[in-house]
């Protein structure tokens, strides 16, 4: 499947001194794998003395401080990140979803703030809160940003029924803002500080001719722009079969001027698609800074085209991209323990017109197995486009 325009490069950087220890633990809690875990806060009690003279009435107690989830992504990357793969100030948010308590932070809040626009912060209480989606946040066409930050301490579930996130501007009920659908600058939806788990987009198969919305089990976006900063992917769903159909975290598809799309210290364990295990894209350029991909899985069969009397998919274990002239850059990246059923179980790399570019820079993509095929020399990666993959201080295999 092809959508209009070209795209522009996908960088990847990893920093060499990367410890694969902390991604390889079953349990969601390992910290460099950005798992959701919550510390216990200790609060200091204050003696009072005895005194012939009343007691002073006593203070109020402090407020215990904020207790935040351990940073995403990976944490040994040195990778440099460019100011637009940064996150974004939100000390004067135009919404805050919450009162301060955690029943107050609701699913219908986060619905209303995506679609109201602008910039959008919680106040939940002081510990991590899990807030389970009735239904899926949309971002109108008409916005010209979206910035949705839980400081480190809002999780959003899908509730393994339906998908998180979702930006269409080729979606007439979200709303028209230009002629030209497939290239338009706004929304820019910025995502940051934030978890995504247990999102599921299994029951949307449509690939038709605005290319979704299959795929996204978490996140879909195609036109405008979109950027995720230190934020977690855990456990997200889409579609099992089917070729081009992807991206168990995020779906991607005709960013603005082909502009590329920035992944900035995040971490994405765990999902499952017929293609893509976290990241899948036609014709967008990905740049993956700083990040971790363990244990996700394409669970298609049949490959793209499919074989004859397959459904198709099955390839790319973390990252399944197509297209014409884009590029894809890994660095200061862990891209570990995934899985294809097919080809890439790390990486699955198509430039239909052989333009395309894979940069793999600082990083690391030890155990990722193919089980149907993978690209000579390049363990782990199935690569069709200029030349070959330049890796530089990278390890495969």
């Amino acid at each position: 499947m092809r959508l209009r325009g070209g795209a522009t490069a996908l960088v990847i950087a990893f920093a060499s001194a990367v410890t694969l220890a902390a991604c390889g633990g079953a349990s969601p809690g390992a910290t460099s794998a950005g798992a959701v875990v919550a510390g216990a806060a200790g609060s200091a009690v204050a003696r009072a003395g005895m005194s012939s003279s009343p007691a002073p009435s006593p203070s109020p107690s402090p407020s215990p401080p904020p207790v935040r989830l351990p940073g995403a992504g990976n944490p040994a990357g040195r990778a440099y990140v460019p100011p637009a793969g940064r996150p974004v100030s939100t000390r004067h948010p135009d919404h805050v979803i919450g009162d301060g308590t955690p029943a107050s932070c609701t699913s219908q809040a986060v619905v209303a703030a995506v679609a109201a626009g602008g910039v959008i912060t919680f106040s939940c209480g002081p510990r991590p809160v899990t807030i389970t989606m009735e239904a899926t946040a949309e971002v109108r066409n008409t916005s010209t940003r979206v910035v949705l930050d839980g400081g480190g301490m809002v999780a959003l579930s899908g509730g393994g029924a339906r998908r998180i996130l979702y930006l269409n501007t080729c979606d007439p009920a979200l709303g028209t803002a230009t002629s030209d659908c497939f290239d338009q600058q706004w929304p820019h939806l910025i995502v940051q500080n934030m978890t995504f788990r247990d999102g599921n987009s299994t029951t949307q198969q449509t690939n038709d001719d605005f290319g979704g919305p299959s795929g996204g089990g978490a996140i879909f976006d195609l036109g405008g722009q979109l950027k995720v900063v230190d934020s977690r992917f855990i456990g997200n769903r889409c579609f099992p079969a089917g070729p081009d159909l992807g991206g168990a975290a995020i779906r991607a598809l005709s960013q603005w001027e082909n502009r590329p799309m920035y992944i900035t210290s995040d971490t994405f364990r765990g999902g499952a698609c017929s293609n893509g295990g976290a990241l899948s894209s036609i014709g967008v350029s990905w740049v993956v800074l700083n990040s971790v991909m363990t244990r996700n899985q394409a669970i298609g069969s049949g490959a793209n085209p499919a074989r004859a009397g397959t459904p198709g998919g099955g390839s790319g274990g973390a990252i399944y991209t197509d297209g014409d002239q884009y590029t894809v850059t890994i660095a200061g990246t862990v891209i570990a323990h995934n899985q294809a059923r097919e080809g890439g179980g790390a990486i699955f790399f198509v430039s239909n017109n052989r333009t395309g570019t894979l940069t793999i820079e600082h990083s690391a993509l030890p155990d990722d197995p193919s089980a149907g095929f993978e690209t000579a020399g390049f363990p782990g990666i199935f690569y069709i486009g200029q030349g070959s993959p330049a890796v530089i201080s990278s390890t495969l295999g």
